[in-house]
């Protein structure tokens, strides 16, 4: 989890995929505050990951996105997050299958609902994909924080087998395409 949380004032709650992909992307993303890997969306209460991963309580892994609106709205959040994974495919991501690895967009207020259904259905309607949008809209009941070892994963790991594999391409592929709402070095 970053520390610099000190601007952030709105929250985003993000699944599309793996949460160490969700949150190394929007770690570097200007105007976020900070980003914390967890679970929503299922039924069981405080799930652990091996729960998780194992498809047996209805979570999907997701990351909270802590953000200042005064620096990037929500709608760019939501445009990051199409941009950075594959919405047309159902309860999976790359090699990671399960409906805990679900795209889904978890809402906090009626306006971030409106938000999320009309950039889907805008994105729908201009077919940039393949396929249909599958990402499932739903109001956020519980955020379950994953374990510690599981926060900032990425950047404590960018050695480890799976960073290099998935998370690399993802990060480089993120950096280009929004090389202008990255977060400044300081």
């Amino acid at each position: 989890m970053d520390d610099d949380n000190t601007q952030a004032n709105e929250i985003a709650t993000l699944g599309g995929g793996c949460f160490w992909c969700v949150e190394a992307v929007f770690q570097e993303l200007e105007g976020v505050g900070f980003v914390e890997s967890g679970y929503a969306g299922g039924e069981k209460p405080n799930p652990t990951y091996q729960e998780v991963c194992a498809g047996n309580s209805g979570h999907a892994e997701v990351a909270q996105v802590h953000f200042d609106p005064g620096i990037i709205g929500y709608r760019e959040i939501l445009e990051v997050f199409f941009a950075t994974h594959d919405p047309t495919t159902l309860n999976q991501q790359g090699g990671d299958i399960g409906t805990q690895y679900r795209s889904v967009i978890f809402f906090d207020t009626p306006q971030q609902r409106e938000t999320a259904e009309q950039i889907v259905a805008e994105l729908d309607s201009r077919e940039l994909f393949d396929r249909p949008i599958v990402t499932e809209v739903t109001e956020l009941d519980v955020f379950y924080p994953a374990e510690e070892h599981h926060q900032d994963y990425y950047r404590r790991n960018t050695q480890q087998g799976y960073c290099q594999a998935v998370i690399n391409p993802k990060m480089a592929k993120f950096r280009s395409a929004f090389v202008e709402r990255l977060k400044k070095s300081p």
